[in-house]
């Protein structure tokens, strides 16, 4: 099966997608109720998009990081978390979960990472946090099944 018929999930499916961004703002509210701001939140996200290798899904998020007030310079960041300075404990709490649970497959969440995270992020926080990064594993996974185009931004005009 060639790209130019690869099957785009979203169209040929509409009940299955539209439960799944219903999924994806359930647990959005549910982030916000556990006092997970806009800032961890997509940090997160685009963290788990970064390692699952989802264009489309670094793109979304990079642009509602950006709306987040996230600037260039941190997003240009998450992915070399651990020798950066600019992410709070939170954050980095955050971004070791992340990665714990887009490579689950390898030992789960090991208890090392639970043990840490779990001194830093309220049981709230964690569970919130832990269905967002569900909700983003299955988006990813869509979109790199669909191969969904990463449209090109045009560069910023020259003074």
């Amino acid at each position: 099966m060639s790209d130019p018929h690869r099957v785009h999930l979203a169209r040929a499916s509409r009940p299955a997608y539209d439960a799944l961004e219903a999924f994806a703002k359930t647990v959005g509210d549910l982030a916000a109720e556990a006092g997970i701001d806009a800032r961890l939140r997509e940090i997160a996200l685009i963290h788990a998009s970064q390692l699952n290798g989802c264009a489309y899904c670094v793109r979304v998020h990079a642009d509602r990081a950006a709306k987040a007030g996230l600037t260039m310079d941190v997003v240009a960041q998450i992915a070399v978390w651990r020798e950066s300075g600019v992410f709070t404990e939170r954050e980095r709490a955050a971004l070791e979960l992340t990665e714990a649970y887009v490579f689950i497959h390898e030992e789960g969440v090991p208890d090392d990472v639970y043990d840490r995270v779990g001194g830093i992020l309220s049981e709230e926080e964690y569970v919130a946090l832990s269905w967002l990064l569900v909700s983003i594993n299955a988006f990813n996974r869509i979109a790199i099944a669909g191969r969904y185009p990463v449209p090109e931004r045009p560069a910023p005009p020259t003074p």
